[in-house]
């Protein structure tokens, strides 16, 4: 980000107001509709982010693509969350992360999915690989994992 987009305020707000607003939009839309909306709207910022780093193909490596969004997205960057690694297991890529938007402040075995985190993931993926792909949070740090990992299988 190479301008303050306000300019007293800076570029950031709390995760408190973020959480907030999930919670009131799934008391209006329900929880499906609104986990939809906001993978949706994370896919967008991750497609812009990976286009705007300039990872739109041509990459050495997902070792490459994981250092450049971990510094975008982590504690340099937006702090949307830290994104340990990114590894190929055959055909499915996981997405190793922490300290997410979505998991902070949860209770222990709350059933809260990372749905912007997942999209924002999701996005810059499709965008670096030029590829489809259907993504899924399969583990996570409020029910006893180490990380919050998103799986994502080619389409």
């Amino acid at each position: 980000m190479s301008e303050t987009l306000r300019p007293q305020l800076g570029d950031f707000s709390s995760i408190v107001c973020f959480k907030s607003l999930i919670t009131g939009i799934e008391d209006v839309l329900g929880e499906k509709a609104t986990a939809i909306a906001l993978i949706a709207a994370g896919r967008t910022r991750g497609k812009k982010l990976a286009e705007s780093l300039g990872l739109s193909g041509g990459l050495d490596s997902l070792d490459q693509a994981q250092a450049q969004l971990s510094q975008a997205l982590g504690k340099e960057g937006t702090r949307l969350c830290i994104i340990n690694k990114i590894i190929t297991e055959g055909d499915t890529i996981k997405v190793y992360t922490s300290e997410t938007v979505c998991s902070a402040g949860e209770a222990p075995d709350s059933q809260r999915k990372c749905t912007f985190t997942l999209g924002a993931a999701w996005g810059a993926l499709e965008q670096i690989l030029g590829q489809r792909f259907r993504g899924t949070h399969t583990d996570s740090v409020l029910r006893g994992g180490t990380y919050d990992v998103f799986e994502f299988t080619p389409m």
